[in-house]
């Protein structure tokens, strides 16, 4: 009797450990981007992303990052890579922050519409959830343009059902200290601006990484 007890907490240990190990397992978050996401003309390590990576250490989540962002992007180039990225990475979750260059090349809002649907359909047919991170063009691109561009990534979200970050430079280009943010070229935040980033982008990841 005393052998089949034994015996029986042993098992009933295996079963807690795997549950624990399944509850810990190791996730893989995908990062798809441009420059803002790439570390463009900031010292290695002050980006977002490397932040990111330094939050999810200290609170011992167990998630890797991949960081696959390519300084001038665009939706396209990022249509035309993810595939072979959810093949080879098998991401959990996939964040997608492209569109600005699109716009800076004035290419069709229904090209990059498209093409974000694309990215948010390959990915949740690969299993994974998705993020996507929403941009803002000045307003000397015109009203129009511009209320249509920003319109585009939460008709995309709400389409897919995927999360959203509306703005992903909320509080750095529109806050009140917006002309210090920047880098000379207006266009890449300075270091100091990243942990607005990362503020803004955390609270809508950090649920998709359970």
């Amino acid at each position: 009797m005393a052998r089949h007890c034994s015996l029986l907490a042993l098992a009933v240990s295996a079963a807690g450990a795997g549950s624990v190990r399944a509850q810990g397992a190791q996730r893989k978050l995908l990062i798809v981007g441009d420059s803002l996401s790439a570390e463009y003309g900031l010292p290695r390590g002050t980006g977002w992303v490397a932040l990111l990576e330094q939050r999810l250490a200290r609170e011992k989540l167990p998630v890797t990052v991949i960081n696959a962002s390519i300084s001038g992007d665009t939706t396209s180039g990022g249509r035309s890579r993810l595939p072979a990225l959810l093949k080879q990475h098998r991401p959990h979750v996939v964040l997608i922050e492209l569109g600005g260059n699109d716009a800076l090349r004035g290419l069709p809002l229904q090209m990059t519409r498209n093409n974000l649907l694309e990215m948010a359909r390959a990915s949740k047919a690969a299993g994974a959830k998705v993020l996507i991170a929403g941009m803002q063009v000045p307003p000397n691109y015109g009203r129009k343009y511009s209320d249509d561009f920003f319109a585009l990534f939460a008709d995309v979200a709400q389409a897919e059902d995927t999360a959203l970050v509306p703005f992903f430079l909320a509080g750095v280009a529109d806050g009140p200290d917006a002309d210090a943010m920047f880098q000379p070229d207006r266009i890449h935040p300075k270091a100091e601006a990243h942990p607005r980033i990362l503020a803004t982008v955390w609270p809508v990841l950090r649920p998709l990484l359970r």
